[in-house]
C-alpha cells in the first residue's frame, strides 16, 4: 500500500501486478519478480527495488524531485524519523491487529499492543500539533511519512482502539484520501480470504 499510495498521490504512471498471497503457488509467482520473496517490489527498467521505504525513497528521488519528503530540513528529519520508526517497530500491533480493509472487529488489546498504540498516538499528536497550520497531514503537506502510516490508520479503522481526537481526525483524513478509498474498494472486490487476518469478533 505504501509505495502504491505515493505513486497514486503524485500521479506517477505505473503498472500494478497483483499476486494473491498465501494461496497455493503464490511463492512461485513471487519468485518471478523478486528473490526476496516478499511484496512490494518495484521494477524500473533493469532495476529491482524491494522494501516499502526503499521504494518510496527511490520514487521520491527519481520521479518526484524529492517531493516525497518535506522541503524544510527539520520537518524532513522528523518525517524520516517517524517513517523509520514505523518501518522497524510496532511488531505487536502488526501481529495482533492484522490489516484487513474489509473488516471491523472487536479484539482484546493486550498491554504490549496498547503500549504501541499509545506511542503512535503520541507521535501523531506531536507532529500534527507542530504542523497543523501547514495542512492536514503529519508534517502538514502529504509525505512519505503519511504513506508509511496509512496501513496503521487502516488498522485503527478496523479495530477502533481509543485514540486522541487529533489522531482520530488524522485517521479520518487518511481514509478520505481518494486513493485510499480506491484501495479499500478494490479490497472489497477481492474474493480471496487470508485466514490469518480474520481475527476478532464482529461488532454489533
Amino acid at each position: 500500500m505504501r509505495p502504491w499510495l505515493l505513486l497514486k498521490h503524485f500521479n506517477v504512471p505505473f503498472e500494478e501486478v497483483r499476486i494473491p498471497l498465501f494461496i497455493e503457488g503464490f511463492e512461485q509467482q513471487l519468485a518471478v519478480y523478486t528473490d526476496a520473496n516478499k511484496v512490494p517490489v518495484l521494477h524500473d527498467g533493469d532495476l529491482e527495488v524491494w522494501d516499502s521505504l526503499a521504494i518510496c525513497e527511490y520514487i521520491s528521488e527519481q520521479y518526484l524531485d524529492n517531493q516525497g519528503w518535506p522541503a524544510d530540513s527539520v520537518a524532513r528529519s522528523l518525517a524520516r524519523s517517524a517513517s523509520a520508526e514505523m518501518h522497524s517497530s510496532f511488531l505487536n500491533v502488526r501481529e495482533q491487529m492484522p490489516m484487513n480493509c474489509r473488516s471491523q472487529k472487536k479484539i482484546d488489546f493486550g498491554p504490549d499492543v496498547l503500549g504501541e498504540i499509545e506511542r503512535i498516538d503520541r507521535l501523531w499528536q506531536s507532529l500534527k500539533s507542530r504542523y497543523q497550520s501547514d495542512g492536514p497531514w503529519l508534517l502538514g503537506t502529504f509525505s512519505i511519512a503519511d504513506c508509511m502510516y496509512a496501513p496503521m490508520a487502516s488498522r485503527f479503522h478496523s479495530y477502533l482502539p481509543t485514540l486522541s481526537d487529533i489522531s482520530s481526525n488524522y485517521v479520518a483524513t487518511v481514509l478520505k484520501h481518494p486513493s485510499v478509498q480506491q484501495w479499500f474498494a478494490e479490497a472489497e472486490a477481492e474474493t480471496e480470504v487470508i485466514q490469518q487476518s480474520e481475527v476478532g469478533t464482529a461488532r454489533t
